[in-house]
């Protein structure tokens, strides 16, 4: 199997969670820490073929409700990506790549249905 990788930020609980249960699982991943990598519209685009934006869009954060009321409204998905690369905080987190594709967010019975 291709090593996973993981995208997030490190002091995030649910981020958290799911290194934990990876590591408690024996895999391998590499982290990708938006804080000090950033994240392209590349990668939020093809992320967004497979799971879509509103997956990705975390609306229920603090950083989206601290946004103007402007940038809330009216949302596309070239908005949104654009958005969450000037502020990738507003990713939901976390984003795991792996061979079968993309999970984002955290569920225990989600991650062992695809790596079971």
């Amino acid at each position: 199997m291709s090593k996973l990788s993981i995208y997030g930020i490190p002091n995030c609980d649910t981020m958290k969670k799911a290194r934990v249960w990876l590591e408690a699982q024996g895999m391998d991943y590499d982290f990708h820490d938006y804080k000090k990598s950033g994240i392209t519209p590349d990668k939020l685009n093809a992320w967004a073929d497979i799971v879509s934006w509103e997956v990705l869009l975390n609306k229920a954060g603090t950083t989206f409700r601290k946004l103007p009321d402007s940038d809330k409204h009216d949302i596309t998905r070239d908005k949104a990506i654009a958005l969450m690369v000037e502020q990738p905080s507003l990713i939901k987190r976390p984003v795991l790549e792996y061979s079968g594709g993309v999970l984002v967010g955290f569920k225990p019975d989600l991650y062992a249905e695809a790596f079971g």
